[in-house]
């Protein structure tokens, strides 16, 4: 993120983000990166999308014993207030957060997800 000061564009830290680091489905990574390639964005902005549209669906039905076993470390930074929303919900439904992040990807919104130069803007 960019702020013009003047006549001068001066790059900016974006205090909404947060970085977070989990454990998540290599499989279902390896398509998030094939789908970010395809929609010209990055994986977080698709997770974020789908955790977004999770959230205001209100219900989740996540099966225990399903769960992936080719889990990896991954680092990424989210909006510092879904982030607190999602462990909300997590919390409120017996879930880990990875287990949330996993199931969100079934309702990603590729109409409506921030295109890879978001992160370039420029604020006034």
């Amino acid at each position: 993120m960019f702020k013009k000061v003047g006549d001068h564009i001066v790059p900016k830290t974006d205090p909404s983000r947060v970085k977070f680091r989990t454990n998540v489905s290599k499989t279902i990574l390896n398509q998030l990166y094939q789908l970010a390639e395809e929609h010209y964005t990055h994986v977080n902005y698709l997770l974020e999308n789908g955790l977004s549209n999770l959230l205001q669906s209100g219900t989740i039905t996540f099966d225990k014993k399903a769960r992936p076993k080719d889990r990896v470390q991954f680092k990424t930074s989210y909006d510092k207030n879904l982030l607190a929303a999602v462990r909300q919900f997590a919390d409120d439904h017996h879930l880990n957060i990875n287990d949330v992040i996993e199931y969100s990807v079934q309702f990603i919104d590729f109409n409506n997800i921030k295109e890879k130069n978001y992160r370039y803007r420029i604020e006034k």
